[in-house]
């Protein structure tokens, strides 16, 4: 089989971006927020836990947080109680006040809007800053890797990395900038509603002949 070049790679990713453009034109960021500050919270939430879990806690987490002088003049063992369920509470509690604190302190309060500036967060990595640049402010600084995307830029022969870092280096490569933003949100409706990861549905997917996993192909199921 003909190995396929990096200009084979752009030209196919760019045909499984307009067929998922198609099959999830509503496709968005699914964490509820209403400006960068919480969105900046609710990511930092939303590690090792889901979306709709975390939803569920900042529905009232934001009517009682308003901006970052109010988680700091809270006790942390409150703040911990209050977002206990979305698991690791200790670490993202102090997460959450430090960059309370840093925000109030060095940024009257504001999120920055620099990559550079949001590592500098407690608690923020590439991921967190890619979400909050790219959802809040529209700033393509790069490619939302998460378990979803992980499993789906393997499956698809989009990537071989390990590392999100390095899948992320590759991504860049090959998927349009002006798609840097959207491209994980398409990868993570269509994990979730097709590419499963343990019963992957190939036989109902719109990528199944451009993708080099499909069980149609293989006979064997993609593994996660």
């Amino acid at each position: 089989m003909k190995k396929e070049t990096i200009e084979d790679l752009k030209k196919r990713t760019r045909e499984i971006i307009r067929k998922l453009k198609r099959a999830y034109p509503g496709a968005k960021c699914s964490l509820n927020h209403s400006n960068p500050f919480e969105l900046l919270i609710a990511t930092i939430l939303s590690a090792q836990c889901t979306d709709d879990r975390v939803n569920i806690v900042t529905a009232d987490l934001f009517r009682k947080y308003r901006k970052p002088e109010d988680y700091l003049k809270v006790p942390a063992r409150e703040l911990e109680k209050d977002i206990q369920s979305t698991g690791f509470f200790r670490n993202k509690t102090r997460s959450i006040q430090g960059t309370s604190k840093m925000l109030s302190e060095n940024y009257g309060g504001q999120v920055p809007q620099t990559m550079d500036e949001l590592l500098e967060l407690p608690g923020v990595a590439r991921k967190t800053a890619n979400v909050v640049l790219g959802n809040a402010f529209e700033i393509k600084s790069g490619v939302v890797v998460d378990t979803h995307v992980t499993r789906l830029s393997h499956r698809l022969g989009l990537s071989e990395a390990k590392t999100a870092e390095k899948i992320e280096l590759d991504l860049v490569e090959i998927v349009p900038k002006k798609d840097w933003v959207i491209f994980s949100h398409l990868l993570i409706y269509h994990g979730r509603k097709t590419c499963k990861a343990r019963n992957p549905q190939c036989a109902e997917c719109e990528l199944e002949k451009l993708c080099p996993s499909s069980f149609l192909k293989t006979g064997v199921t993609p593994g996660m």
